[in-house]
């Protein structure tokens, strides 16, 4: 069959039929970005084509992808993603415009994406060449309101103009084209059901473009049209086809050089107001210094317009070839954009920093805690709670106050409210920062602790001194939670013990609890391992928050762990695996992750250890060149890395981007942060309150604090019994067996009722029994406990 080069009228209704699941695009990108304008679009290139294409927020995708095929008519075709053999070259190092060529044998083809800046438009100069009677054509599949269930479209004219649109719900979609000389590009058009009728399945089935239907759906519609060999593309995007016409009609006759430069000139004037690059420059590495100034850009490119200080964890889909998820990464995850807005002070952008914050009170929940994580007009995705995530933005405000940057944002009660969920909550928190296990986590409980520090300095009196004991009391106990030692993977990995990757909620009750196995989610089976023989690389937070010193034995030991059992050496250096047994990744034979899989290095976590590099006196800069190594082919840094045999007909290879979330904007800030942190000698986001009141030394307490959430097991000689109870109480206690008794009223210190006992001078041996009578309702406890008093080491 041969396509007729002349304007063919579409005719019919594609037919429906089996069709698979709507999945996305891959999570790999080459390139995200926007204009620096009044346009609300964002962009994102994989396989050298468009992918996800976001509308009027970074969290609505609308269209799965926007690819190419290039046929002769006679039955040779290529559907241009799946070549592989592509260069992305960016127009300068940190700004989000790349020409992308695609090269095979018997053609090349260039394309330049943008976004203009000031209309809902996006812009793809293409440029075909080769043999004489190829011809290229465009795929599009819409994905309207994130919903490829309810899609309409159609190939049409309008006002004179060829085009294909289509419209779901509240958005509607138009797909223009020019040639050079101004005149329509579409030359040949169709519509048809994704799986049955689309494009693929009309080259597929027939070698050629022989269909040319006009209406299809509801339903995943593709949209497919004949173009000239150069030209420019004009997707735009509305509350309707036809205001989206209008758009893309308006932007074509501004023409390409007019949008491809002033958006351009968006990201220079942008980057005219940094200071930080010249001495950097200087510092670091070419490599390093570039993928500095690209992570700035990822930063800058993943803010939402409407809501002012949001930021996506990425605009990608994890695996989004296999996924049919409806949120992916384009959510908003509270510890994700607080450690962004860390990196955005680091860079001098408080501003930006102080709109996070507002954005972060805006959306904190009644009481006092965040949403796991959630849409961007604050509507929830997953329904867990992470206690870390309650921290993080009180250490924002402060970091905020250190700098003098805080202006009139209303912190009080917020802090207030924050600190209250985690003194009721804490230390135990239902989902570590991974999002899988309950229990007592060192990264959650060095959050929570330096939270409860550094935000006590915007407390009254009494409410910052009950934050401050409830810090040092679970400082001074985190080895009793969370130390394991001469267990059977100590021996294994010769070492003296380490810090468990989660203690069980348990463990604050009884220490047997440690023994209790910790269920490994994302694998085929459980491997059924106890707590105490599981560990993770976020003990390292203790370090980097000042509760303990690089140098303490402790922490050295659980190094020494964590590097024979989860570090990686790649090609590309070192990496480290979350934990021991992780299942979140491609699976063995590199699959996509489908629920189950084999966890692989994150990029993130050497950031972390380069941190930590810098706290105990090393070169942190072989780990900032690893992480800048393992970028993808648009120098994007990837959620993970793919760490076995090379598996090139996956494009897995070791040491760089797996199928796993490109770019993760938390490991741009943490790249960010590592970079500032070797310049200022210290970690640039670390809490200073908490580091002058521990500087890495465990504190010393003559006081035993009880909670009915975590409950000391015995009361060392000479220290003082303390309750800290979340209700007015009277404290009913003895010291031998109810013969004599005595009555403790609590007092209110604002994050929870203190009572204090005079149990300095019992020796050891003694037994304290207590109970409570409540005072709001009058009623007892209805229980006794006990607690036996013990040689004071």
């Amino acid at each position: 069959m041969n396509d007729n080069p002349l304007v063919t009228p579409p005719k019919g209704k594609a037919p429906d039929g089996p069709t698979c699941k709507p999945v996305w695009a891959s999570a790999r990108k080459d390139l995200v970005g926007t204009a620096l304008g009044s346009s609300r679009i964002w962009f994102t290139l994989a396989d050298g084509i468009i992918t996800e294409v976001y509308h009027p927020r970074i969290d609505i995708p609308q269209i799965r992808d926007l690819g190419f095929i290039v046929g002769d008519g006679h039955g040779f075709w290529v559907e241009i993603k799946t070549l592989n053999s592509y260069s992305v070259e960016w127009t300068e190092t940190d700004i989000p415009a790349a020409v992308v060529t695609h090269r095979h044998p018997r053609f090349t083809l260039s394309l330049r994406v943008c976004t203009d800046p000031y209309r809902d438009v996006l812009l793809t100069n293409f440029r075909l060449q080769g043999e004489a009677g190829l011809t290229l054509y465009a795929l599009l599949t819409p994905r309207l309101g994130e919903n490829a269930d309810s899609n309409l479209a159609w190939a049409d004219q309008w006002n004179g103009e060829t085009l294909l649109w289509a419209e779901q719900g509240p958005f509607g979609l138009a797909l223009l084209a020019r040639e050079l000389d101004g005149h329509s590009g579409m030359r040949k058009t169709s519509v048809g059901m994704v799986g049955a009728s689309d494009g693929w399945q009309d080259f597929n089935h027939n070698g050629c473009m022989a269909w040319s239907y006009v209406e299809a759906g509801p339903g995943e519609v593709a949209l497919t049209a004949a173009l000239p060999n150069e030209g420019t593309l004009a997707l735009g995007l509305s509350s309707s086809k036809e205001s989206a016409a209008t758009l893309a009609a308006s932007s074509l006759a501004a023409g390409f050089a007019w949008a491809w430069n002033e958006y351009l000139a968006g990201w220079r004037r942008w980057r005219a107001g940094q200071d930080w690059r010249t001495p950097l420059s200087a510092r670091l590495t070419s490599d390093s210094f570039a993928l500095l100034c690209r992570s700035a850009s990822v930063l800058k490119v993943h803010e939402d317009r409407t809501y002012q200080g949001a930021l996506v964890a990425s605009m990608a889909v994890p695996w989004g070839e296999a996924s049919e998820s409806r949120g992916g990464y384009h959510l908003v995850w509270c510890r994700d954009l607080v450690e962004s807005a860390g990196a955005l002070i680091a860079l001098g952008a408080v501003d930006e920093a102080r709109n996070v914050l507002a954005y972060l009170i805006a959306t904190q929940q009644a009481d006092g805690h965040w949403l796991q994580n959630q849409w961007l007009g604050g509507k929830p995705f997953w329904q867990g709670i992470q206690l870390d995530e309650a921290a993080f933005p009180v250490l924002l405000a402060s970091l905020l106050d250190e700098r003098n940057a805080l202006g009139d944002v209303p912190v009080r009660d917020m802090i207030a409210r924050a600190l209250g969920f985690i003194a009721r909550e804490g230390p135990s928190t239902g989902q570590d920062r991974w999002e899988e296990d309950a229990g007592v986590n060192t990264f959650t409980i060095a959050a929570a602790i330096a939270a409860l520090v550094e935000g006590a300095a915007f407390l009254d009196a009494k409410p910052a001194a009950a934050a401050v004991m409830l810090a040092d009391d679970w400082n001074a106990r985190i080895e009793e939670w969370c130390w394991a030692q001469n267990t059977s993977l100590s021996m294994q990995l010769g070492v003296a013990g380490y810090y468990l990757r989660a203690a069980p909620g348990d463990v604050l009750i009884h220490a047997g609890a440690k023994a209790e196995c910790l269920r490994i989610k994302n694998r085929d089976c459980d491997a059924d391992l106890p707590a105490d023989e599981q560990l993770a690389t976020d003990f390292l937070q203790l370090v980097r928050y000042g509760l303990r010193s690089a140098r303490d034995e402790k922490i050295l030991s659980s190094v020494q762990a964590v590097d024979r059992l989860l570090k990686c050496d790649t090609p590309s250096g070192p990496v480290w695996h979350r934990y021991n047994g992780d299942g979140y990744g491609e699976n063995l034979d590199g699959s996509a992750f489908d629920g189950t899989g084999q966890g692989r290095g994150w990029p993130l976590l050497t950031g972390e250890r380069g941190h930590y590099a810098l706290l105990a006196g090393d070169d942190a800069r072989p780990y900032l060149a690893a992480m800048a190594a393992m970028t993808g082919v648009g120098g994007l840094l990837p959620e993970q890395v793919w760490d076995a045999a090379p598996i090139p007909e996956l494009r897995l290879e070791p040491g760089k981007p797996s199928g796993s979330a490109m770019p993760l904007v938390w490991a741009h800030g943490e790249f960010i942060k590592l970079c500032l942190s070797l310049d200022a000698g210290r970690p640039v986001d670390m809490p200073s309150r908490t580091w002058r009141r521990y500087g890495g030394m465990r504190p010393k307490l003559d006081y035993v604090l009880w909670r009915f959430r975590n409950r000391p097991q015995a009361l060392p000689e000479g220290r003082e019994l303390r309750f800290f109870l979340h209700r007015p109480a009277t404290v009913h206690w003895s010291v031998d067996g109810w013969q004599e008794t005595r009555n403790t009223d609590s007092e209110d210190w604002g994050l929870g009722h203190i009572a204090s006992l005079p149990t300095t001078a019992l020796m050891p041996g003694d037994t304290i029994t207590f109970t409570f009578h409540w005072q709001d309702d009058g009623q007892w406890q209805g229980e006794d406990f006990q607690l036996q008093v013990s040689g004071a080491n």
